[in-house]
């Protein structure tokens, strides 16, 4: 880069901000650095940092930090955000500590910063403290402090304490309301919330989309739904919110429905809006679908960052189509824990379990450290694939090398494990001795496993685990009276049907199923006649039924259906 001879200040921080890369924000510091202006000017130093911050360069941001001499104030809120930006509390918090031993006095600017930070590593007397300096400076009543407290108290599950915070704010602004009915929604308190709500004064459209949230956290679907109806504005978080408020809840025709709808609207999907809908395809199955939906995307201008990457990777897996799956997981030019999960999750749910565990291996070479989740994922590829070892031995490695408690999840794929295995006491020990409580899954396991190696014994044990916690599930029942029924124990299987007559369990779900026509969804239950088509669709298999029973009263012994 040819350098000018001289730069005013101006325009030095104009090329600051206009910069695209790290190299070129560290080329201007490299400038500055050699010609001593950057530790003589607090300004400049203030726009570098912030400059770092913007591209996620804190280690350069700190250099500079330490570099300058005798910091001002803004230096050290450039730097305290800068590290907030960065994912990096700890670092703020030390920059803040650092500003009151050097006597530097905290701004409004500073406190909701250095908040920011204790609210990300749950620094609950940290921001006690903070709580207090604020009391005591001349920011105590400035909105936009008292909100960041709000959100601190929230976040902690404190919600009386952010109340109090709220109830003593002088004035309060849209942002203030805000964040007072997210705390309550992130309780659980949608009542409260709900009351909040109807008390603003003006009620604006991130008001709406807090509390469709809120209500979709509750599960009141209909509510979020009823509330999504009344808004007479509606941004592209209103509708990615109530898109994933239907996808949480299991309700993926109606997502995508929404997401058709959203389309149709003046409204236009953003990535996380597309994340969203590619997820609800991955459930139902939609390739189509899925397919117009990456192809939407990649000739709209959007990124496919991990978030999209990922719900691209999961419903082209999910879809049958793995090897597409790999493609976009390979094309990816950053890949976070969640597209290695989703790749893993992939090659697991297709049985090449030894892949699987191959691409794990990878991450953790790329020094992307292992969650939970993944390990569900490795632990399925081995439960697959009869790997009863290995997945011992994993199982051991997530305990044992990466210090990750395990959950229900966990141990429901150890006990399939095992069972698939033959090896039956062993996973009966395991559910008796595991920490966390098990549920239906982990017993429902075990009765699978039972049933297969008919092992009447056990199947009672976990069948009258089953039985208590879901006592209307007829599934467990029905499948214990068949095991009898192999056995030829029919006292046994007239015991357990009195059984569920005196306890009036019945089967009360009845199958269903979806099927993708012209990249729409129609689902379809047994005895259901509430598709638009279903006289014509009636009407059809009466024909084949027809036309099968003739078959069977004319064709040979031999080829009888």
């Amino acid at each position: 880069m040819p350098w000018p001879t001289r730069f005013t200040v101006k325009q030095i921080s104009d090329e600051l901000r206009r910069c695209s890369t790290v190299n070129e924000v560290q080329s201007w510091y490299a400038f500055l650095f050699k010609t001593n202006t950057a530790s003589l000017n607090p300004f400049l130093t203030n726009q570098f940092i912030t400059a770092c911050s913007k591209h996620q360069a804190l280690d350069s941001a700190m250099t500079a930090f330490a570099d300058a001499d005798n910091p001002n104030v803004f230096v050290y809120n450039a730097a305290i955000a800068a590290a907030v930006n960065c994912f990096s509390p700890l670092q703020a918090q030390r920059c803040y500590l650092l500003m009151l031993r050097n006597g530097v006095r905290a701004t409004s600017y500073t406190f909701p910063a250095v908040i920011k930070s204790c609210k990300a590593n749950s620094a609950a007397r940290l921001g006690e403290c903070i709580h207090g300096q604020i009391g005591k400076s001349d920011s105590a009543l400035r909105v936009h402090v008292q909100t960041a407290l709000i959100d601190f108290y929230s976040s902690l599950g404190r919600v009386f304490d952010a109340r109090k915070v709220f109830d003593e704010m002088p004035e309060k602004d849209n942002f203030a309301w805000c964040a007072m009915i997210l705390a309550y929604a992130r309780a659980g308190h949608v009542t409260s919330a709900l009351k909040v709500f109807d008390e603003m004064p003006v009620k604006n459209t991130v008001a709406s989309n807090t509390m469709i949230r809120g209500f979709a956290a509750a599960g009141d679907i209909e509510s979020a739904a009823s509330l999504f109806g009344k808004m007479v504005e509606r941004d592209v978080v209103t509708w990615t919110t109530m898109i994933d408020c239907y996808c949480k809840h299991g309700r993926y025709i109606e997502a995508l429905e929404l997401y058709d709808e959203m389309k149709a609207s003046s409204a236009r999907p953003d990535e996380v809006t597309m994340a969203t809908a590619i997820s609800a395809c991955a459930h139902l199955g939609a390739l189509e679908l899925g397919k117009s939906m990456h192809l939407y995307v990649s000739t709209a201008g959007f990124e496919i960052d991990v978030y999209t990457g990922s719900a691209l990777i999961d419903m082209y897996a999910k879809c049958g189509v793995l090897e597409r799956a790999l493609v976009v997981f390979f094309k990816l030019p950053e890949k976070n824990i969640v597209c290695w999960s989703s790749i893993i999750d992939g090659l697991a749910f297709h049985g090449r379990a030894n892949e699987a565990l191959v691409m794990f291996d990878k991450m953790v070479s790329s020094n992307i450290e292992p969650n939970s989740v993944v390990f569900v994922s490795v632990l399925t590829a081995c439960t697959h694939a009869g790997m009863v070892n290995e997945g011992k031995r994993r199982f051991r490695q997530m305990t044992h090398d990466y210090s990750i408690f395990p959950d229900v999840e966990h141990y429901g794929c150890m006990v399939d494990l095992l069972c698939r295995g033959g090896l039956l006491e062993e996973a009966l020990g395991m559910i008796q001795d595991m920490t966390p409580e098990p549920n239906s899954v982990v017993w429902g396991a075990l009765l699978s496993g039972c049933r297969l190696y008919k092992n009447l014994e056990i199947a009672r044990i976990a069948a009258d685990k089953l039985t208590a916690l879901e006592p209307e599930n007829s599934g467990y029942y029905t499948l214990l009276i068949n095991m009898f029924a192999d056995a030829n124990r029919w006292a046994e299987v007239a015991r357990i049907r009195a059984a569920m007559r005196e306890r009036g369990v019945e089967k009360t779900s009845p199958g269903g199923s979806w099927i993708e026509v012209n990249k729409k969804m129609h689902p379809f239950a047994a005895c259901d006649r509430n598709h638009p088509s279903s006289e014509n669709i009636y009407s059809v298999l009466e024909t084949l039924d027809s036309q099968l029973k003739l078959i069977g009263r004319t064709s040979s012994p031999d080829l009888a259906v």
